[in-house]
């Protein structure tokens, strides 16, 4: 009966969405890809408002249900814990078509796929002017739901098949997957990445410091021979770069100078649980990326790790604090193991939080601690914390890691800075 029930909400909402599409006619820049899309979904939207009256996903909404939510104009709630908001939907959609109203001209979209079929129900309910596709990794998030892996990058690559011929297609120069699906299409490819032949390059990237502390990443970024300096706060790695490359390359798409696009990007913070740094117990830097974990994220994630700079005068413990990486299916022990040795080769020390993650202890070198569930991490690892240490927490959503984090908090207030603490999610085993 609940599953009657969601799909008959479902069916109303994408009639609801669009109708209101029909009526206002918004343009629509759609976010897809398996790594970065939140990131790159609100990079793209700061660039974007300072030309555009713009509506964007919140959060990560980006489900068949999310994304007539984001055209409707609706908050982050979730009527499905709260039943009351239902009549809140159904009040703004019937506004939106019955009565006159100032909407936005412009929609960015994040749409995802848990599983085949996703991207094609929403293609039905809204089509896109744009695209910009993120990474296409080699083995994907949630795979177990699909035949391979190949299936798994072309459904999130299919909104660009919906593009009309000339329209801008952003794509990653360094995702060959996304190079191939882009060459197969009529539209009008626009590239970035770290490549020297990406209409928008990133170079040099590094550290941004201040003090001798580190407060994010810094870059040269060219975009059509043209050089300007990039600087990403509140974040680190390589992969948080990329977001605002992407954003960059959108705003030459849509014809926005490239010093505009950069000064829009001062109003850019990357997502919670996104390399956020924060810090920790007993003078320790925490790098918060808790939000997800798929094999090529956590892989990214470790070289941050490794790389990070110790203190002036000082030395850096560098400890990797990962959870399951769930829904690989058949790839699951190989990709553990896989990052078992990445992780041992670029910490000190290596925490493993729940059955999968045991895997991490294979082999032999650096020292290995083991949990059952983050809240038994989250326990214990506090005392462990020293000055100058680095700890990276990652790990699949349902796995928790943000719990570890909040009791690693030097200031337990810098909770509302983490992923995940809405009521619904906070009262979850």
């Amino acid at each position: 009966m609940k599953n009657i029930f969601k799909y008959l909400i479902t069916f109303m909402l994408a009639a609801f969405a669009r109708a209101v599409v029909r009526r206002y006619k918004p343009r629509i820049v759609m976010v897809t890809g398996s790594v970065g899309k939140t990131s790159t979904k609100d990079a793209v939207a700061a660039v974007l408002a300072e030309r555009f009256y713009i509506w964007k996903s919140e959060k990560n909404f980006n489900t068949e249900f999310g994304v007539p939510y984001t055209i409707l104009g609706l908050g982050a709630g979730n009527p499905f814990e709260n039943p009351l908001l239902w009549f809140t939907v159904f009040k703004r959609a019937l506004v939106l078509l019955f009565l006159p109203n100032h909407y936005p001209n412009m929609l960015v979209l994040e749409v995802g796929a848990d599983k085949p079929g996703d991207l094609s129900r929403i293609l039905r309910i809204v089509a896109p002017d744009a695209v910009v596709v993120t990474r296409l990794p080699e083995i994907p998030v949630h795979v177990e739901a699909y035949d391979s892996p190949e299936a798994v990058r072309e459904e999130e690559f299919s909104p660009a098949y919906s593009l009309s011929a000339g329209a801008p297609l952003i794509v990653s120069i360094d995702d060959q997957y996304a190079l191939d699906g882009a060459v197969r299409t009529s539209a009008r490819i626009l590239s970035y990445g770290v490549s020297d032949d990406a209409m928008v390059s990133i170079r040099d990237a590094g550290f941004y410091e201040s003090e001798g502390k580190v407060l994010g990443m810094k870059a040269s970024v060219v975009v059509n021979g043209e050089k300007e300096n990039l600087v990403v706060k509140g974040s680190v790695g390589t992969a948080q770069l990329l977001p605002a490359a992407a954003a960059l390359a959108t705003a030459s798409a849509f014809d926005i100078p490239l010093s505009e696009a950069l000064k829009s990007l001062n109003n850019y913070e990357p997502p919670p649980g996104r390399g956020r740094l924060l810090a920790g117990k007993n003078g320790s830097i925490i790098i918060d990326d808790s939000y997800n974990a798929s094999p090529a994220a956590v892989e990214e994630a470790l070289a941050t790790l490794k790389s990070f700079p110790p203190p002036a005068g000082g030395r850096t413990r560098r400890i990797a604090v990962l959870g399951d990486m769930l829904e690989l299916g058949r790839y699951s022990v190989m990709e553990h193991e896989r990052i078992g040795a990445l992780a041992r080769g670029s910490a000190d020390f290596v925490v493993a939080v729940g059955i999968r993650a045991r895997a991490f202890a294979n082999g032999s070198g650096t020292e290995v601690m083991t949990f059952n569930s983050a809240s038994a991490a989250a326990a214990a690892l506090p005392a462990l914390a020293r000055e100058g240490d680095v700890i990276l927490v990652k790990g699949s959503q349902s796995i928790r890691m943000e719990r570890v984090v909040e009791a690693l908090l030097a200031n337990p207030s810098d909770a509302s800075l983490l992923v995940r603490q809405e009521r619904e999610w906070k009262r979850r085993i």
